[in-house]
């Protein structure tokens, strides 16, 4: 569980049940600093002389705030849309591609007005019903570490397990999920967990304790696999090499091919022999090691 140096409230937040629950675990709390604002200027109460300072900063940070607008953005390949319950992550991973829109606002955010979030997503799927309308809740964020006292995750899945025309999905890297195991999910939620290599964990991770990163092969339920490979904006790699000067990420623009994506900026991504190296290695371990497992996509 996330237990932040200061709290934000902007201004609002306390009249949703979330925000109320979220007050009432910390108030009392000696090491977190409660902040209420009359406007939404969260950064203002953020200590950093420099983005390196700020960003640390952030990261000890938790902002409560409302959803101020409801249109959701596109989330290919995972779902068919972002369901905004949260944005921002407690992790410290160098190569994380939020840097490229989140760089700034390193801190984790949960939207309180929950019910008016849910209520949106019967629009998106009453447009493509009877189609199936997928929506992904950690398409910025990693939830789990503030699920304890939001329940938000909790409330979505039991929203999904009624709805006939939609599904929810979700990532995270923490293990700390027991308060998920018994929601009645009908299996319409799909959990994943990010895994990585050693090397990439030592290298390239920093500060926090990840889930033991093996995967048993006996495993009795359906697994599906989403391989993702390393990519970067200008942007995110700016941030990076000032919060992390020491990083050993392999962000060389000449190694590299440019490519447009679906938010209308542009990637660094691997150029296509790799990527097809990288496909072949994965479509084959996966293949050999989990022979029923399904490769949604590998990019």
């Amino acid at each position: 569980m996330f237990v932040p140096q200061r709290i934000i409230f902007e201004k609002g937040a306390l009249n949703y049940e979330i925000g109320k629950n979220i007050y009432q675990e910390f108030k009392n709390k000696e090491k977190t600093e409660i902040i209420n604002l009359t406007n939404n200027k969260d950064k203002e109460h953020i200590p950093g002389d420099n983005i390196r300072d700020f960003y640390k900063e952030g990261k000890n940070t938790l902002v409560v705030g409302v959803k101020k607008g409801y249109k959701f953005q596109s989330c290919k390949p995972s779902a068919h849309w972002q369901l905004p319950l949260f944005s921002g992550c407690l992790g410290n991973c160098q190569y994380c591609y939020l840097n490229t829109n989140l760089g700034d606002k390193p801190y984790i955010k949960v939207n309180v007005n929950i019910d008016d979030i849910l209520d949106r997503s019967k629009g998106y799927m009453d447009e493509r019903k009877p189609k199936i309308t997928i929506f992904e809740g950690s398409g910025t964020s990693d939830p789990i570490p503030v699920e304890p006292y939001t329940h938000s995750l909790k409330r979505a899945i039991e929203f999904f397990a009624k709805s006939e025309y939609g599904r929810f999905r979700f990532v995270t890297k923490f293990d700390d999920v027991d308060t998920l195991l018994d929601i009645e999910h009908r299996g319409k939620t799909e959990a994943r967990f990010a895994i990585n290599t050693i090397k990439v964990i030592e290298d390239y991770r920093n500060l926090l304790i990840y889930l033991n990163e093996k995967i048993p092969n006996n495993l009795e339920h359906p697994i599906t696999f989403e391989v993702i490979s390393h990519r970067y904006t200008t942007r995110a790699k700016n941030i990076i090499n000032e919060v992390f000067p020491d990083n050993i990420l392999p962000m060389k623009d000449d190694d590299r091919t440019y490519k447009y994506g679906q938010f209308g900026y542009g990637k660094f991504v691997y150029p296509k022999e790799n990527l097809a190296y990288m496909k072949k290695i994965f479509t084959e371990n996966i293949e050999e090691i989990f022979p029923d497992a399904e490769i949604k996509y590998i990019i």
